[in-house]
């Protein structure tokens, strides 16, 4: 354990500040596509990595609960953003931080004496054993602009100095919503871009206003990246035509099916690798590598494809308006494909205190994120934390 000497600032300094913030659906080769002036600065005076790995599945629940926790799934319990957890029920992009299985970044910090805030995170909303954010903004509401957040984050920095959070955690639009609705490729990935980043400047600007880089550290990361797809497998189609009742939850590249009869999980495995593009699995069976099975809330049995397919049940309307709108050339994106496809790729960038501008990051992990932001802090990395500090980022501190 850290000694107290140890994570106190130096005689005579404030406390550091860090402000991660996590933009939904960026790709590392979207930052190439225009000028993007805050990012871009992130770039040349800090540090920027080849890429961000997710951990699997690369979706958003899963992705947030790892970069605050420090671990994958099957230990933080998010498998997906819907599941069933065999005793609790249904989980459904749920706001309780009683899911989390693993201590999150924002209590890890306060239970060390570290106040802090969140505006939108997931699993942030409620105390977590106990223990939750100082500040926190409550509940998630997906039409709050990124010109609010800026705007709390600053007035939290404003705060005086024994009452101002020194972690700070939100969650931003980024380019999910467009990259969903029009593709990876489509120009409106550009303009989503170029807002987000304005706003980014914004903060920076406030920053330079405050002369307080020498105790804050900004971090941009996303949780994952996006493919396009144009066709859409029913697993649950195929499954009740064959008489397999079952529960699918799927989300892009990965799918759940829970079984009303689970000793048919072996058929229903059977049954799903003879179609063209999918593979699947029992949920005991699935690679160890991806640290994906979770004895209560990973489906009997878990199927996977790759882009440009996914799994996703349209009902007739849905169908003729996908069909019409392929026919225009319209395209559509998604994700939760293997974390090492070069699309599912997240971003990461830092700014400020402890960066060594223009170190050679490589591809951290997402698991990596907790530990770089609690060396920041001076504090130890959340309790079930299994990445590792990375390199170029708070090492002198």
């Amino acid at each position: 354990m850290l000694l107290p000497l140890l994570i106190a600032p130096a005689l005579g300094a404030e406390a550091p500040t860090v402000i991660l913030l996590s933009w939904d659906g960026v790709r590392p080769d979207y930052l190439e596509r225009a000028e993007f002036s805050a990012l871009e600065r992130m770039a040349r005076e800090g540090v920027r990595a080849e890429r961000l790995i997710p951990v699997w599945p690369p979706n958003t629940f899963p992705n947030h609960a790892a970069l605050a926790t420090g671990t994958y799934a099957d230990r933080h319990g998010i498998v997906n953003n819907r599941f069933l957890d065999r005793d609790r029920g249904l989980f459904s992009y749920e706001a309780d931080g009683d899911w989390l299985e693993a201590e999150p970044l924002w209590a890890a910090a306060e239970r060390q004496g570290v106040p802090a805030a969140t505006f939108f995170w997931v699993g942030s909303e409620t105390d977590w054993h106990g223990t939750g954010a100082r500040y926190r903004k409550a509940p998630f509401d997906s039409s709050v602009s990124e010109s609010e957040k800026v705007d709390q984050i600053l007035a939290w920095i404003d705060l005086p100095e024994a009452e101002r959070p020194r972690l700070v955690m939100s969650w931003w639009h980024g380019t999910d919503g467009v990259g969903h609705a029009s593709g990876p490729a489509h120009p409106a990935v550009a303009r989503q871009l170029a807002a987000q980043d304005r706003e980014l400047g914004r903060l920076f600007a406030g920053l330079d206003e405050r002369g307080i880089w020498d105790r804050t550290t900004v971090i941009v990361v996303s949780d994952h990246g996006m493919a396009e797809v144009n066709e859409a497998i029913d697993l649950g189609a195929v499954l009740g035509a064959d008489g397999i009742r079952a529960r699918v939850m799927s989300g892009g590249g990965v799918a759940h099916v829970y079984l009303e009869d689970p000793t048919r999980a072996g058929l229903t495995v059977r049954r799903l690798n003879a179609i063209a593009g999918v593979r699947a699995f029992s949920g005991p069976e699935l690679p160890a590598e991806l640290r994906g099975h979770h004895p209560r809330r990973t489906g009997d049995v878990v199927a996977f494809t790759d882009p440009p397919r996914t799994f996703y049940r349209l009902n007739g309307m849905e169908r003729t308006w996908v069909m019409f709108r392929g026919l225009l050339g319209h395209k559509r994106g998604t994700h939760g494909y293997d974390p090492e496809h070069p699309e599912m790729a997240a971003v990461f960038l830092a700014l400020g205190r402890g960066v060594s501008p223009g170190h050679e990051l490589g591809s951290p992990r997402a698991i990596d994120v907790a530990p770089t932001v609690a060396r920041l802090l001076g504090i130890e990395a959340p309790a079930s934390s299994e990445g590792s500090p990375i390199a170029g980022i708070g090492e002198g501190r």
